[in-house]
């Protein structure tokens, strides 16, 4: 797993990691594509936990939790960042490698949308509420542009990961650049 060899990240966590960690396998894709290793991942983007913590915070017993810690762990996303003697036993309270999980590609066993579905798994959608917000716009232009502007959503998305963390609600964040297949005119040679 290649990860940017840029200095860690400045977060307001108490441990270094990473700006961000490519997920380039079909392992650490499938790591991905499970809701309760997502929410792992989001709850340690506050601070490093035990498997305790996340437990309760999650709502989910201890084993369960610790399954999905190890199978994230074993992908590269997580790590164990301190350990503390807890009567007998030693406590670990896990971290993540990086702030920000970069996909390079999707695996031809893997759906390409799986970002979008996840996104819409987790959407809260109150009509009462200013959020949820999406907007869509087409435009015609070339690769090169396209590439441009996803440097751009690029650069906010990271933006907004590093967002202090307060208030008591979890957004998300989801910015993509894709072609589609909508019909183009011709250029105008008239100029109208």
């Amino acid at each position: 797993m290649s990860t940017n060899p840029k200095p860690a990240a400045t977060t307001g966590l108490d441990y270094d990691v990473e700006e961000y960690v490519c997920a380039e396998t079909p392992e650490q894709l499938k790591a991905l594509g499970n809701s309760l290793r997502i929410a792992v991942l989001s709850l340690l983007n506050e601070r490093a936990a035990s498997t305790t913590e996340l437990a309760d915070a999650l709502d989910r017993p201890k084993g369960t939790v610790g399954y999905h810690l190890k199978v994230l762990e074993d992908a590269g996303f997580i790590r164990v960042v301190r350990t503390r003697k807890v009567r007998a036993m030693t406590e670990k309270f896990y971290g993540r490698v990086a702030q920000t999980v970069v996909y390079h590609g999707v695996p031809d066993s893997q759906d390409p949308m799986f970002m979008v579905q996840q996104a819409l798994s987790e959407a809260i959608v109150d009509k009462d509420k200013a959020m949820p917000a999406f907007t869509l716009r087409h435009v015609r232009m070339s690769q090169e542009q396209a590439a441009e502007f996803w440097c751009q959503v690029a650069e906010l998305a990271e933006q907004f990961a590093k967002a202090p963390r307060q208030g008591d609600s979890v957004y998300g964040f989801l910015g993509g650049i894709f072609p589609t297949g909508l019909p183009t005119l011709p250029d105008d040679e008239g100029g109208a």
